[in-house]
């Protein structure tokens, strides 16, 4: 059901305390103009929570922190799930749930490491929601995350402790937030929803009764008939505790896997433009490439034979031996005829695209490039197990 879209007075934590009392199925969505969330609910509990600023940067930096413990998780990886979910040729609902869900699927992450990753994003997302004053929401009894696999049901009582503790650290001498905002010292999840807060979410929270527990946010009876979903997180760490079903040996923890290295080849006549892809390759935190850099195109065969790449990024203008000629004799040896080969060179026309289509050529990568540019190209065409 959907509340009114003008501009109102916002109250999260009153919000998310009624929902959690009337232990809601569906998705609550809240934007104040410039950022929107969306919190997804079962049973008052917490499926996942994401924010509209910035989704990937924020599933990025949390993957990084994780990596520390799950060795999988690789800068190679991690690029790679940007390269297939921040910009999806398919519209997908909630991408960066989506990405959780493979890399849980292809068995790089466990449904504890998951339920872990959805806290701690969950936790960032909430902190910057509860301060929010004025915008409008809305709840849906529907949710795109209605189909997909769920990983955890967080209890949303310590989530919102932790961020009021977090904001109220940020106060100038820890002092109180003003009645505008969070007040530190005496409102809690649990305190008594006012009644100009309840009329005001009544709009959005129909056909549930307006009225919240005014004493505890489940009652003892509830609270021992409940099924506890357990959350791998312990507090203020990374560290994971397996649960029951996901519980690993009790055998020391075996050796990282070995980092998966790439063998590329450069060839280009310029050795500022060949020092710029090795430096963009090679700056991940892993040591996920190899860069091999060929200056002179004639003695480029040979390299390429010895070396045997994974790819090729290939110049299309240098001097004695152009790159489409090169290209034509690349694909004529047999160690170089499934071989990805990436033209590179400031040429867009359709002239130049056909007549590299023509001899063989997988890609076009234009010059002037990015880091970013480079990196998504080579994975578009690198096939990483």
């Amino acid at each position: 059901m959907f509340g009114d879209r003008a501009t109102q007075r916002l109250h999260p934590l009153s919000l998310l305390a009624q929902l959690t009392t009337r232990q809601a199925n569906g998705c609550l969505q809240v934007t104040n103009g410039e950022v929107s969330w969306d919190l997804y609910l079962a049973g008052g509990r917490l499926l996942y929570a994401s924010s509209s600023a910035d989704p990937f940067e924020r599933l990025d930096r949390h993957l990084r922190r994780l990596s520390t413990q799950v060795f999988s998780l690789v800068s190679a990886m991690r690029v790679q799930v940007r390269l297939l979910f921040e910009n999806p040729v398919e519209d997908l609902p909630i991408p960066d749930y989506q990405a959780i869900c493979w890399l849980v699927d292809q068995q790089h992450l466990t449904t504890a490491e998951a339920s872990l990753l959805i806290e701690e994003l969950a936790k960032e997302v909430i902190e910057a929601l509860l301060p929010v004053r004025l915008g409008h929401c809305q709840f849906l009894e529907m949710s795109q995350l209605d189909g997909l696999p769920h990983f955890c049901q967080l209890d949303l009582r310590p989530i919102i402790e932790h961020c009021q503790d977090q904001l109220r650290r940020r106060q100038v001498g820890d002092r109180p937030m003003t009645s505008n905002g969070l007040n530190g010292a005496n409102r809690s999840f649990l305190q008594t929803v006012s009644n100009d807060t309840v009329s005001n979410l009544t709009p959005v929270l129909n056909p549930y009764a307006p009225i919240v527990d005014e004493k505890l946010l489940r009652s003892p009876k509830q609270q021992q008939t409940e099924k506890v979903v357990e959350t791998p997180l312990t507090s203020g760490n990374w560290n994971v505790v397996p649960s029951q079903d996901d519980r690993r040996d009790e055998q020391p923890p075996p050796a990282p896997p070995a980092c998966t290295t790439h063998r590329i080849a450069c060839i280009d006549d310029s050795p500022t433009v060949l020092q710029v892809i090795k430096t963009y390759l090679e700056s991940l935190d892993e040591q996920s490439f190899a860069v091999t850099l060929i200056n002179d195109p004639v003695k480029a065969l040979m390299q390429i034979v010895r070396n045997k790449p994974d790819l090729i990024l290939l110049d299309v203008t240098m001097p004695g031996l152009d790159g489409y000629e090169l290209c034509s004799l690349l694909r004529r040896h047999p160690h170089c005829k499934q071989t990805p080969i990436i033209m590179v060179t400031g040429n867009t026309g359709l002239v130049d695209r056909a007549r590299a289509k023509l001899v063989g050529a997988s890609g076009y990568l234009t010059k002037p490039f990015t880091q970013s540019d480079i990196i998504k190209t080579v994975f578009k065409y690198l096939s990483i197990s």
